[in-house]
């Protein structure tokens, strides 16, 4: 086996079990030095313990491979800033964020209350935002030091529940289409540092997921985290330079290049709302509906 990411550097967020597990599991037998990161919460965020991140980083070094846990709250502006330091002090340098921590407070939105809205978009948004924000200052500054792109990654993770849309999850999709515009902006802004931005949209059974239906041997098979990290490992290393602001789905027996929202039909403007109203619903039938949880067209 070829080792794709030999000697690079990668924080793995939200690593101690689930995706950002196996995600540290496979960049470290490609090579990549990893930093655990895990405060150990449970699925709602709550409580904290860091045994599961040791544990990872006890399978790492087991087998070979360099890695350090680290248990920064990464929604904390100073915490995320303080995780990227430590990770360049450790190992030398910085070459891959991956933004895999998250929690979910699932509630049908007349019944959400503010607490369950905003602690899943701190964990999701501004935990994606923070590490991201501290590790392109990072890279701009070793991009004009070294007077050229430096090749970094930034690989954030959406979810369908984001970019297609799922009952009951209006703070989580919010969150997770937020993060899949942040990937592409955040593509735009870090080009000329050499940086790509990517997000996964994973489908795979983690303690996330668990309990939501009864799966078979087959369909727990195929949910299986590892089928995920093959995607992201890649889009880590260096090969993958000319791939950023993108959207891509991987689990469940594929992988898939998601297509954002684009401009369908369109006629000119009028100022008789009546007017405006017949124009749109010959527009609205003439475009595609949109998607639902399999990527597909609403009937």
């Amino acid at each position: 086996m070829r080792r794709l990411c030999e000697g690079r550097v990668a924080i793995v967020t939200g690593a101690a079990g689930g995706l950002g597990r196996q995600h540290a599991l496979l960049l470290a037998a490609h090579g990549a030095k990893v930093m655990v990161n895990d405060i150990g919460a449970r699925v709602d965020g709550t409580g904290s313990n860091g045994a599961a991140a040791a544990a990872v980083v006890d399978t790492i070094k087991g087998a070979g491979g360099a890695a350090v846990a680290n248990a920064a709250d990464v929604s904390n502006w100073k915490a995320a800033q303080a995780m990227i330091a430590e990770a360049v002090d450790t190992f030398g340098r910085l070459d891959v964020l991956i933004n895999n921590a998250g929690i979910l407070r699932d509630r049908m939105l007349a019944n959400m209350d503010e607490d369950e809205w905003d602690a899943v978009i701190k964990v999701h948004l501004k935990g994606t935002f923070a590490p991201s924000r501290h590790a392109a200052a990072y890279w701009r500054e070793a991009s004009k030091k070294g007077n050229g792109p430096v090749k970094a990654r930034i690989i954030n993770t959406t979810s369908t529940s984001g970019i297609y849309g799922n009952v009951g999850q209006t703070n989580y999709g919010a969150a997770k289409a937020g993060i899949a515009a942040f990937t592409i902006i955040a593509a735009r802004e870090l080009a000329r540092y050499g940086v790509t931005v990517n997000a996964i949209s994973p489908s795979a059974q983690t303690r996330m997921t668990e309990g939501l239906r009864e799966l078979s041997e087959h369909e727990r098979a195929m949910r299986d985290p590892r089928w995920v990290s093959p995607t992201v490992v890649y889009l880590a290393s260096e090969e993958a330079q000319d791939i950023s602001g993108r959207v891509i789905q991987a689990g469940v027996g594929r992988i898939a290049v998601c297509e954002g929202w684009r401009r369908g039909a369109e006629v000119g403007q009028v100022e008789d709302p009546e007017a405006a109203g017949s124009l749109l619903r010959q527009m609205l039938a003439k475009v595609r509906k949109n998607s639902g949880m399999d990527g597909l067209e609403l009937d």
